[in-house]
Order: C-alpha cells, then structure tokens, then sequence
C-alpha cells in the first residue's frame, strides 16, 4: 500500500502522518504498517463502500471522522 508507505516515510522524518482508507482494506494496513517497522501505528476507518455515497452523504462520513484525523495528527 503507498499510502502506508508514504506515511511511514513521513513519520520517519518527524512529520505526523495517517492515512484515510474504508474498512476493506485495515487488515492490509495493519500488515504494512507491520512489516515497515510501525506496528500499530492509527488510521482512519471510513465504511466500506463510499463510492455510491451522494455528496451530502460523504460530508457527513468525513465530519464523523475529523476528530480522529486531527487527534492521530497531533498526538
């Protein structure tokens, strides 16, 4: 996964980093981030689909998830 990849680079840096991904794909996270030296490093669930979401519907999912974004952010 680059995304896990990218922020283990950032992280390694000093620069906080997470990523944002649906819930199908937290287990390969997990492993990533485990086999990059970062087990158990957070993320940010979103539910899986969102590709059907409306616009409205999407806004709502991201705002149920800023607090987590910010907090992971500035731990």
């Amino acid at each position: 996964m680059c995304s896990v990849h990218d922020t283990v680079e950032f992280e390694r840096r000093g620069i906080p980093a997470t990523i944002i991904l649906t819930s199908i794909f937290s287990n390969a996270a997990i492993h990533n981030f485990r086999a990059r030296g970062l087990e158990g490093h957070p993320f940010v669930e979103l539910p899986h689909p969102i590709s059907n979401l409306t616009r409205s519907q999407m806004r709502t999912v991201a705002l149920r998830h800023v607090g987590a974004l910010v907090r992971q952010l500035t731990a």
